[in-house]
Formats: structure tokens, C-alpha cells, sequence
């Protein structure tokens, strides 16, 4: 048997990390430094040429072809042992055709000459079969090609040319630091991934990617022996497209927290040791802190807890498909319809200015070109409070009367269909010089937060409810202790209506999720939040541990 004809599956033996199904794992088991080899682009052009050939001779008017190499590898610890290490390789092509307005795809992991032109004839017939059921034909805005080019993540240190020795060494390591620190159990996690994907259209693009993101992760438990109380408290990294010098700290990284609290932030290096040992204290203290009082409140929001907010209430609901209703079951539609922006009501107060982009350097979105051959770039959702535009692709600009794609469309396997996804989605940070400090010394009765928790908002990304990782408290400007059972209640409009300020640049920093789930069937794709601490006044705060 071929060695990239096997499928192999694993089980996860992840602790309590409660992930989700993860890309890639339906791939092959490979030898680590398999994962180093390359394939030659003259190799690649000569394939996606065979494939374009055979679809126009077949009919088709337009036709693109992604050629994919998706390498993963994982390490998963608990306590001081190792769990799992699992690297993956999944190799194939997909071919899109477009004939008389309709859409065809086809994929095959018989990766020949032979192979692709028989995606793209099969590609081809299955468009014919569609447009005598399609009653609006396809419209693509115009594209213009771009020839032989590439683009790859400025990464300093292949993760792939790290001995797993070693990463299973620092995650050992993060996991000592949380016992020596008080923790009863503690689990940590790995995820690196590599997309080398080459796409080519009859547009006449040929594109060569090489990009790579990196995650680590754990999850702290302190238990009370006499109580049987337990808390958790989960790692502040975010996720990031870089390198493996993302888990080698340097000192100007480092962002202590607020007036003295044990909150620390992280820009573009990660100290997985000290915010292990950082994790088990706060997980301690969090046994004896106060219980939130339900109330009004004015909250101060770290950007390592104000990603997700952005994610889901202004992220997914300017999904241009998602407006339209095209995306409706994975998650919902949204309240910002075309009719909605006609109208011209305030999405957030004047301090809102919010920008979508796939460029920042270390973010998960971060690419040169998007699956459809475009070339990334940054523009505006709201603009001092206005909604001003949405996300899109080449087939949807036409329904804003626009006439260029925003470069968002994206698929997470050779395997898998292109189609538009969230890029980075960015609050951009206030433009007066404001430490955090001083945000908070003006503030008299309200939370800081820090850190993801659990979250709900409803079919249309209106009414959320979030949580956090940990919470102080403000009383008349200074921090007052830590809280627990946090969680505040807002609808999207009034929630950015009532943002009053964001600290300046020297702040910003990204949140960034590896698993952003959309579509029917289901992938995910990676994307990043950036922002600087926030504050928003009067928001509702409810505890969590009341029954109703």
C-alpha cells in the first residue's frame, strides 16, 4: 500500500481539553522529518495545467485548482507523562469549474497529470448537471492574474525541524511549574500546522503558499481536598501564525497586568512556564474569592477575552452570506441585513472602529493570496460606530455593487469546496496615549476580565452572554480583588454603543481560535482578533452560580 493511500485514525487521549474533531487527523501517520519534504512548483504548475486544459476543453469558462499538502503535528501531556504525538500528512487536489454560470467541484488524491484531468472533467459535469436547476447564474468579479508568485509565513524556526524531545520537554516543564505552584492536575497540548497550498486559475495565477500556525495550550485544576471544591484556570496564549520562536519568550513580550494584578499578557512571544505556575495560583485563589454581585457595572476587557466578543458579535454577523441567509444552520443567519445597514442605526458609539484583514504579521490569517487567487488586503467594517461594509467574495461583490472580491474565501482541505469564511476581524486601538492603568483609575464601580470563558448568542448574533477566564474587581479606580461566577449580558448594539475608549497601540494584542466552525458539511478555519483593553459602561453583570 501507497504510503499516502493509507488513512489512519487516532484516539486523542487529550485529558480533559474537550477539543473539538481536529483537521488533518483523518490524514496519514508520518515520520516527523517527513514532514521537512517539499514538492517542486514547476511539478505543481504542470498539474493544475493539466487539470485547467482538460476543463476548457470540456466546456468550462472558468477554472481554478488547489493543489494541498496539509501537515500536522500534535503533542499531548498530562501531569508528567505523555500522552499522545500524532503527525499527520493529507495530500490531494480539488478543481472548481464554472460553466454557463453554474458551479462543479471535483477532488482526487491521485495526484498525476491523468489524475487532475479527470477532476476537472469530473468537475465540469457536475456544473452541467447544476445549471439546469440553478435559476441565478454565477457572477465573478472580475480578477485580474498574477502569474509564478508566492508567500510564506516570516516564520524564524520551523516547528517540524524542533525535536518532538524538546516540545515534549517544555510542555513537561509548563506542567511541573503548575504543581510546583499548588495544581492538582494539569494537561497541556501542542498544535502545529502547515498548509502548503498551490492554486492556479484560468485567470492565469499561479501561487505558491507556505503557511504555518502554532498553538500551545493547557488547562490547570487546584482541588480543595477538604471542601471538594475545585477551579481551573486555562492558558492565555493565543494561538498565532508564527513559528516555533513563538514559545521563546523575550522580555519585551511580556505585559505585567493591571495595578499590581497576576494577569499577564503576551504580543508576539509566549512564556508557557510562568503562566503555568501563574495558572495554579489564580486556580487557587479563585477557591476563596468573592462571588460576583449582580449589577450594573463598568467593564474593563483584556484583548485576550475581548477577541471572542468581536468574533461573535461583529465577526460572524458580517458574513455576507450569513446576511443573505445563505448560511443559516451552522450557527445562524445575522441582524445586520442589507436593509438593516440601509437604515443607517449605529452598530457601536463613535470610539468603534473595526477593520477586517488577512495581512497583520502573526495572525492566524495572515496570507499572501485567499483560496480563490486574490490578494489579501485590509478595509473597513464600521467605521466610528457605522456599519460601512461587509465580508465577500468573487461571486458576491456583485450583490453590493462592488466590483473586487475582499480576498476572504478559503477551504480547510484539497478535499473541500472554497467558500467565504471570517478573515482577521480587528478593533483598532484608541488613538490617544491610555495605559491600563490609568483606564482604570477613572473607572468607579466595575470588572477588569481576562482570559476566554463560555459564551452563548443567539440565531442572529444579537443577545450574548459571555464569561472569562478570571475577573478583578475596580472600586473608585484601583483593583479591589479577584471575583468569580462573572458573566455579563448585552445585546450587540447596546453593547457597542456603550464602548467608551480603547487603550492606545502599545496594548494591542491578538485572540485567535484554531477551529472556527462554519458550514454544511463542516470546516474549520483559523482566524485572529486583535485589540487593545477596552472599556464599555454599564453593562449588565449576572452571577452564575445564582439559580433563577
Amino acid at each position: 500500500m501507497r504510503r499516502r493511500d493509507f488513512v489512519g485514525l487516532t484516539g486523542l487521549a487529550a485529558g480533559s481539553l474537550l477539543l473539538p474533531s481536529l483537521p488533518g487527523m483523518g490524514g496519514i501517520f508520518v515520520e516527523p522529518e517527513q514532514l521537512l519534504d517539499t514538492i517542486d512548483p514547476a511539478l505543481k504548475k504542470r498539474l493544475a495545467d493539466a487539470a485547467l486544459n482538460a476543463a476548457k476543453a470540456t466546456g468550462a469558462s472558468y477554472t481554478d485548482v488547489r493543489i494541498g499538502r496539509y501537515l500536522n503535528q500534535y503533542v499531548f501531556t498530562r501531569e508528567k507523562q505523555v500522552q499522545n504525538i500524532v503527525s499527520t500528512e493529507s495530500f490531494g487536489a480539488g478543481v472548481r469549474a464554472l460553466v454557463n454560470g453554474a458551479w462543479g467541484f471535483a477532488a482526487t488524491n491521485t495526484v498525476t497529470e491523468a489524475g487532475l484531468a479527470e477532476a476537472a472533467r469530473t468537475a465540469v459535469a457536475i456544473a452541467k448537471a447544476n445549471q439546469k436547476v440553478q435559476k441565478t447564474p454565477v457572477q465573478l468579479a472580475p480578477q485580474k492574474g498574477y502569474g509564478e508568485v508566492s508567500w510564506k509565513t516570516p516564520i524564524e524556526r520551523n516547528f517540524f525541524e524542533v525535536p518532538v524531545k524538546e516540545k515534549v520537554d517544555l510542555l513537561l516543564a509548563a506542567n511541573g511549574k503548575a504543581l510546583d505552584n499548588g495544581a492538582s492536575y494539569v494537561n497541556s497540548a501542542l498544535f502545529q500546522v502547515n498548509e502548503q497550498k498551490y492554486f492556479a486559475s484560468t485567470d492565469g495565477s499561479y501561487i505558491d503558499q507556505d503557511i504555518h500556525r502554532i498553538w500551545p495550550t493547557f488547562d490547570v485544576t487546584v482541588v480543595d481536598r477538604t471542601t471538594g471544591k475545585f477551579r481551573s484556570r486555562g492558558s492565555m496564549a493565543s494561538p498565532m501564525g508564527l513559528g516555533y520562536e513563538y514559545l521563546t519568550p523575550r522580555a519585551s513580550d511580556k505585559m505585567a497586568g493591571p495595578q499590581g494584578t497576576s494577569v499577564i499578557g503576551y504580543k508576539q512571544r509566549y512564556d508557557m512556564l510562568e503562566d503555568a505556575a501563574l495558572a495554579a495560583r489564580q486556580a487557587k485563589e479563585k477557591l476563596t474569592c468573592k462571588s460576583v454581585v449582580p449589577g450594573k457595572y463598568d467593564l474593563v476587557l483584556d484583548p485576550s477575552h475581548l477577541g471572542l466578543t468581536i468574533h461573535e458579535s461583529v465577526g460572524h454577523p458580517l458574513e455576507l452570506d450569513r446576511v443573505l441567509g445563505y448560511e443559516a444552520n451552522y450557527a445562524g443567519t445575522s441582524f445586520a441585513t442589507l436593509d438593516w445597514k440601509a437604515k443607517g442605526a449605529p452598530y457601536g458609539s463613535k470610539q468603534v472602529n473595526i477593520v477586517a484583514d488577512k495581512l497583520q504579521p502573526g495572525s492566524l490569517g495572515a496570507v499572501g493570496y485567499d483560496d480563490e487567487g486574490v490578494k489579501t488586503k485590509e478595509w473597513d467594517l464600521i467605521k466610528e460606530g457605522k456599519l460601512v461594509d461587509y465580508q465577500k467574495i468573487r461571486d458576491q461583490a456583485h450583490i453590493l455593487g462592488q466590483k473586487e472580491s475582499d480576498g476572504c474565501c478559503y477551504a480547510d482541505s484539497w478535499s473541500s469546496v472554497q467558500f467565504q469564511r471570517m478573515p482577521n476581524v480587528s478593533l483598532r486601538p484608541g488613538k490617544d496615549k491610555l495605559s491600563v492603568d490609568e483606564m482604570i483609575s477613572k473607572v468607579d464601580k466595575g470588572i477588569y476580565i481576562a482570559g476566554e470563558g463560555s459564551y452563548s448568542i443567539d440565531q442572529q448574533r444579537y443577545n450574548f452572554q459571555f464569561g472569562g477566564k478570571v475577573f478583578y474587581a475596580i472600586e473608585k479606580g484601583k483593583i479591589a480583588g479577584m471575583l468569580e461566577d462573572v458573566a455579563y449580558q448585552a445585546n450587540t448594539q447596546e453593547f457597542w454603543n456603550s464602548c467608551a475608549g480603547s487603550c492606545d497601540a502599545s496594548d494591542y494584542r491578538f485572540l485567535g481560535t484554531f477551529f472556527d466552525g462554519k458550514g454544511q458539511p463542516s470546516q474549520v478555519s483559523a482566524v485572529s482578533h486583535g485589540s487593545s483593553t477596552t472599556r464599555f459602561n454599564g453593562v449588565n453583570v449576572i452571577n452564575t452560580a445564582r439559580k433563577i
